[in-house]
Parts: C-alpha cells; sequence; structure tokens
C-alpha cells in the first residue's frame, strides 16, 4: 500500500534524525564587516560523525555563492543594517508560519470537520476547502524562497551552511510539506479514506516540526 510505505518512510527520517552531528562552524572567519568566532557545537552519541548534506553541499554552496557578494556589499555600505542581515530571514519566515501557516492547518481542520463549504473573512470569497490548498500552496512556496535566502545570508555572515540542527529541521518540514502536497492525489482512490486520515494528522505534525524549526533558527541565531 503506497501510503504505509510513505509513512514508513517517514517515521525512518524522524529516527535517524539524531543520528546527524552538527560539525564545528568556522573558526575566526571575516567576511566583510562580520568577524565570527567558532565554537564546537555537541556532538552525538551515533558513530555517524558524517553530516547528513555532505552529498550536495558543495552544490548548494555554489549557488549560495552567486548571490553573496551582493549581501556582503549590501552589508558592508549600509544599505542592509547588520540586524536586517542576521534577523531578517528569521523574520520573515515566522510571519509566514504565523499567518499561513496557522491559517491554513486552521482551514485543514475545518474540512475534515464538515465546514469545507463555508465561507468566512478569511477566505476571501471562496469556501474553506477552496482556499485551505492555495493558503498552505504559498505557504510551501515562501519557505523555499525564504530558505534559500537563508542559506544566502547565513554564508553572507561567516557562518557555514547546512551544518546544524535549523538545516535539519528545514529539510524534514520541506520533505513533510511536499508529501503532504501529494496525498490529496489519493483522496479519489480506494486508499482515499486512509489519505485523508494521514494528510489531516500529518498536517499536525508538520505544523509541529514547523514550529521545531523555528526554534532551532532563534538558537542559530543567539549562537553568533
Amino acid at each position: 500500500m503506497r501510503v504505509s510505505a510513505l509513512l514508513t518512510t517517514l517515521f525512518a527520517v524522524f529516527a535517524c534524525g539524531d543520528a546527524f552531528v552538527a560539525p564545528v562552524s568556522r573558526s575566526a572567519s571575516c567576511v566583510g564587516r562580520y568577524t565570527v568566532t567558532g565554537s564546537a557545537l555537541p556532538k552525538s552519541s551515533s558513530s555517524l560523525q558524517m553530516s547528513a548534506f555532505d552529498g550536495i553541499k558543495g552544490p548548494v554552496q555554489s549557488y549560495v555563492d552567486i548571490w553573496t557578494p551582493m549581501f556582503k556589499q549590501a552589508g558592508e555600505s549600509g544599505l542592509a543594517p547588520d540586524f536586517l542581515l542576521h534577523w531578517g530571514h528569521g523574520a520573515a519566515m515566522a510571519s509566514v508560519l504565523l499567518s499561513m501557516g496557522v491559517i491554513g492547518a486552521y482551514m485543514g481542520w475545518q474540512i475534515r470537520l464538515g465546514n469545507g463549504e463555508e465561507v468566512t473573512p478569511l477566505t476571501l470569497g471562496e469556501t474553506i476547502r477552496e482556499a485551505h490548498p492555495k493558503i498552505i500552496g504559498g505557504a510551501f512556496f515562501f519557505f523555499l524562497l525564504g530558505g534559500q535566502g537563508g542559506l544566502v545570508l547565513l554564508d553572507t555572515q561567516g557562518q557555514s551552511i547546512l551544518e546544524s540542527p535549523h538545516a535539519m529541521t528545514a529539510a524534514l518540514s520541506v520533505a513533510l510539506l511536499a508529501t503532504q502536497a501529494i496525498l490529496p492525489k489519493l483522496f479519489a482512490t480506494e486508499n482515499g479514506k486512509l489519505a485523508r486520515d494521514v494528510h489531516a494528522y500529518l498536517g499536525s505534525a508538520t505544523m509541529a516540526v514547523l514550529f521545531g524549526h523555528l526554534v532551532t533558527g532563534l538558537n542559530l541565531g543567539f549562537s553568533f
């Protein structure tokens, strides 16, 4: 059963999350006006010492390097204040989560409770059933776009990318949101009821992971 296999895969992702180690950040790196003193992050008790992103870090770094000089120049010229470069990504993503994310999740449960045909001020003239995928889809788009900005801003400040718990929760969040986008395709199949159940409860789990992602982002922001 395709849905059961999907759940098994997601469980494995959750179970293996602690196995990845966050390597040591760059030490005493100076980037433009930013000076960063490296510090070792806590190591996992697992014997797996490699980052989960080692296979893609090179290409991602190459992409980030295209945009980093622009942001460095903006910081050095005073066009972009230090505070904005440091917290701008977090503020933008938190805004999306606390508005579109929360509203979309609420609408999803309203549909499950039988209120999908209602029109509310939040739906802008559409029914809850019509507005729900648009709002969540929009949030997913902004998360994907903002995630790229987060990598660039992290690199601008002299920090290593894809080497923190925040990167892990980001990858997990994207995987869960992508799964949520696929599940409605199964609603009309013979496993439709199971797919709807999984979509509802996995949606709530996705929101929990996203709020966990927010927490890891705050921890990362306050770490340098």
